[in-house]
This record gives structure tokens, C-alpha cells and sequence, in this order.
């Protein structure tokens, strides 16, 4: 046998052979020497056949080694092992006392485990007759030490398993030292949002929209960690009540908890072991909407002519050419905020000898759709092309980890309207509505101001069948909004 080679020639054909070392043979079935045959005479070739086994080895021996990790809610498992001794216990010490209970049922992996040890056979021997002597008091005893044995050596038969990694032997061990201590981590956990996400965008939802419903859950998982909470009804309606938010947005809050809770029931199979028997917990909630005078004081209010006017030339009073670029975009196409932050040099496209924004990523699948540019803002958009650095129209300081580019310049026109006594009914996407209000009080179709702003017209007329309108229709439409006092 070649040792330095680790290989070893049998009847003609060479073999790998691999000496496992002795401190992980466990990991390996007990297993002292592993082989394989290389299927050739040839040393050359042998040489080269052997490096793919060795390399599997090692990497099987490192793992070993490093140990095995423990399946994800692993605690959970160990605290309900726990509560389900002491619930046995405890029925015994009934019995004790004299009522009829059910015969004691020891784990059989835990009681081989204790009857191998002689240390806690001798130690349990002596426990018991020490014990014993004191009639019922005593019996009460034993059965609360001989559940704290039990409890104690959970660690070890866990280890005797699988290799642990040192740092969660250590967590499971202070777990098992004292369960009251630990608080239960959210059952919606990064990856399980990440696979949602990657769910929901097969369907063809828009990032943007996906993107709210995944902070929303993070919120939500950051809550029942804080808390410790169970995910129930209970626990959905303290988070709901603690965000101190109108009914409108709770409601948007409990539909994303509804839409991961029945995706995570058919395919995360996880979860469906954990909330097999449970209810929905983000259902039949009672959401207090306002009504009557209420609900028209809460409703968002579109701007007037003359505060469009108004706030794009504070804008520009303030040096803040990028916020005024984006109040006339937005009137003069009635997109929102998300849709024309998106868009690039490259979604201003000519479509029949019409320049259009081609926005392409909406909150929906109507919003995916071409706009035709108001003449008003044609040289606006010409400088924004051959003024951009980054590739985008709209320039933004700021760019979160999700890619949105709304956040700086959405709190800066948040604070220009509240500067100029601008309350929370008027917010940046009340201009989308002064736009649609426009369209509509100069004669624009329903199914054409739909196409135009991105919603769907409810009917399978227009939504199925129509291949919707021209470029030229589109353009005599847009160009209906009135210009400004300051395009004038």
C-alpha cells in the first residue's frame, strides 16, 4: 500500500483509502477506514481519480469536526420536552397523594442512557432510599428530583446524537438550566421571508408593493421576539393595537400577515408541522374605520391648480430643483412617487412619433404602462436625460438597502407642504389625484384616464380584450391637464 498516496493496489485495480480520525469515527458510523475503488490499473490515472474522495473526507471530518448545527426552532422542541416531563411529573405526584393517574412513561433513549451510567444509578440508589424514609413528603421529593435528572441530561442525549457546535451546546445547556429564561424567537424568520418574497415575485407582484409587505412582517417578527409572544390572535391583535396606526393601514398590516400565513401553510413545510392545528391568527379582526364626517375628514385631499403652482415654486425658492422637477412630473403625468423615482434615460421611448415614459415597474399590473410627456414638461424631460449621472431621471440623495429611492425626496416634499400649512390630508400622492381630477372635468374617458394612470377599468371589455389605446389618443388626452400658472 502507497500510505503517502492513500492508495493501495488490490488484484490489478488501485483503491483510495482513507484512516478516519479517531475523534470523529462517530460522525462516520464508527467507521475506522474508508474506501473506494478508482476502477483503474494506472498509478498516473490513480493519482488523479483519488483527490475528489479526499477532498469529500475531509470536508465530512471538518464538519464533523465543527459539529452539526440543529434544526432551525430547535429551542422549541427542547421547551416542549421539558414542559411534557414536568406534566408527567406532576400527574405522578397526584397519584401519589391518591388520585387515579395514569402509570409513569419514561423516555426509553433517556432511561438506557441513565442505566448505563453507574455514577447515576448508585446516585439514583441512594436518592431513592433517602427519600423513601419519608413517606408521601418524601415520594413528592424523589419524583421532583428523578424530573430534574431527566431534564438534565437532555444536553447529552441530544449530543449523543449529533456532533453540536459548541456554541448552541452551550446555548442548549443554559436552556436546559433554566427554561424560564429564554423567550421563544419569531416563527417568521429571515429565510422564510426571503422565499416569501421570492413567491410573491413570481406572481408578478410589484417590488415596491413587496417590499411594504416584508417590512411589515419584520415588524411584526421583531414584536413576537420582543414580547414573546406566541403567534395567535392575541398576540396579532396587541402588535396591531401597539403600531398606532388608522383602521385603513392596519387592515393593509393584517392582509400581509394573512398573505405569508397561508403561503407558509401550503409550502413551508416548517411551518405547517408547527401550525398544523392552528387558526389563522390574522383573521376576524374588528379594524374601527371612520364613518360619515369622520371618514371624509381622513381622506386625502387633492391639491388645487393654484397649490401645485404654489408648491413647485416654493420648491425652487428653496434650491430644491430635484423636488421641483418632481411636482411638475408628477402632475403633468399623474404617476406616483415609486413609479418616477424608478424611471431611467431609458424608459423615455418614441412610440408612434410620440415621446412616452415607458414605466415599466408599478404597484400592480395596470401600472405597467406608457405615458405620453405633456408638452408642458418636454424640455424638463430633455434636461433630466442629458443631465443624468447615475442613469436615473429623478436625482435623490439617498437610496435604501431595498433599492428605494423615494425616502430623502419623499420627506422633503413632506416638509415643504407642511412649511406652507399643508396638513396630513395632503400628501405627495394627493397630486396623482389632482391629475386624475383634471383628466376627468375635461371630458378624458374612463377607460382612458384608467390606462393613463394605471388602474384597471373592471371591465372585461377594456381589461381582457382591448389592446388599448394610441399614442396619439394617449398624447391628446395628457395634454388636456392644464398647464400651471408657472408654465404659462
Amino acid at each position: 500500500m502507497d500510505k503517502a498516496h492513500n492508495l493501495q493496489l488490490r488484484g490489478g485495480t488501485y483503491h483510495v483509502r482513507f484512516d478516519v480520525p479517531a475523534d470523529v469515527r462517530k460522525a462516520f458510523g464508527g467507521k475506522r477506514i474508508l474506501s473506494r475503488s478508482l476502477k483503474t490499473g494506472s498509478i498516473t490515472e490513480a493519482m488523479h481519480r483519488r483527490s475528489r474522495y479526499l477532498t469529500a473526507w475531509w470536508e465530512q471530518v471538518d464538519a464533523a469536526r465543527s459539529g452539526i448545527p440543529l434544526p432551525e426552532g430547535w429551542q422549541d422542541d427542547v421547551l416542549g420536552t421539558i414542559s411534557a416531563l414536568g406534566e408527567v411529573f406532576q400527574n405522578q405526584k397526584r397519584g401519589i397523594i391518591g388520585e387515579t393517574v395514569k402509570p409513569l412513561e419514561v423516555n426509553p433513549e433517556m432511561e438506557a442512557r441513565m442505566l448505563a451510567n453507574p455514577r447515576f444509578v448508585a446516585a439514583f440508589t441512594e436518592m431513592a432510599k433517602r427519600h423513601l424514609q419519608n413517606g408521601v413528603e418524601g415520594k413528592l421529593q424523589l419524583m421532583d428530583e428523578i424530573r430534574q435528572g431527566l431534564q438534565s441530561i437532555i444536553p447529552s442525549v441530544m449530543a449523543g446524537r449529533q456532533n453540536i457546535p459548541a456554541e448552541q451546546l452551550q446555548e442548549l445547556t443554559a436552556l436546559v438550566a433554566n427554561p424560564t429564561a429564554h423567550k421563544p424567537k419569531s416563527p417568521i424568520t429571515p429565510a422564510a421571508l426571503e422565499a416569501f418574497k421570492v413567491f410573491r415575485a413570481k406572481q408578478d407582484v410589484s417590488p415596491a408593493y413587496i417590499g411594504v409587505q416584508h417590512t411589515r412582517l419584520l415588524n411584526l417578527s421583531a414584536y413576537i421576539t420582543k414580547t414573546g409572544k406566541a403567534l395567535d390572535f392575541d398576540c396579532v391583535s396587541h402588535w396591531i393595537d401597539s403600531l398606532n396606526l388608522s383602521g385603513k393601514t392596519r387592515q393593509q398590516y393584517l392582509l400581509a400577515g394573512n398573505a405569508f400565513w397561508k403561503w407558509a401553510c401550503k409550502y413551508d413545510v416548517r411551518w405547517r408541522e408547527a401550525f398544523k392545528s392552528a387558526a389563522n391568527p390574522f383573521e376576524r379582526h374588528v379594524v374601527a374605520l371612520p364613518k360619515g364626517k369622520a371618514a371624509l375628514d381622513a381622506k386625502r385631499k387633492e391639491f388645487t391648480l393654484a397649490d401645485m403652482a404654489r408648491l413647485h415654486t416654493a420648491a425652487q425658492d428653496d434650491g430644491n430643483q430635484p423636488l421641483a422637477d418632481l411636482i411638475k412630473l408628477g402632475y403633468y403625468t399623474g404617476a406616483r412617487i415609486s413609479e418616477l423615482c424608478r424611471l431611467r434615460v431609458e424608459n423615455v421611448v418614441t412610440v408612434d412619433g410620440v415621446t412616452m415614459l415607458d414605466i415599466e415597474d408599478s404597484k400592480s399590473a395596470a401600472g405597467i404602462r406608457l405615458v405620453p410627456v405633456h408638452p408642458a414638461i418636454a424640455s424638463l424631460i430633455t434636461r433630466l436625460v442629458q443631465d443624468s449621472s447615475d442613469g436615473f431621471l429623478v436625482v435623490t440623495d439617498f437610496v435604501s438597502k431595498r433599492g428605494d429611492r423615494t425616502g430623502a425626496i419623499g420627506k422633503a416634499f413632506g416638509a415643504l407642504k407642511t412649511s406652507l400649512g399643508y396638513g396630513a390630508q395632503h400628501v405627495y400622492h394627493s397630486i396623482r389625484g389632482t391629475t386624475i381630477t383634471q383628466l376627468a372635468r375635461h371630458d378624458v374617458s374612463y377607460p382612458m384616464l384608467c390606462e393613463l394612470v394605471g388602474h384597471k377599468t373592471r371591465t372585461v371589455t377594456f381589461d381582457t380584450y382591448s389592446a388599448g389605446f394610441s399614442a396619439q389618443q394617449k398624447l391628446a388626452s395628457i395634454s388636456s391637464v392644464p398647464r400651471l400658472e408657472t408654465d404659462l
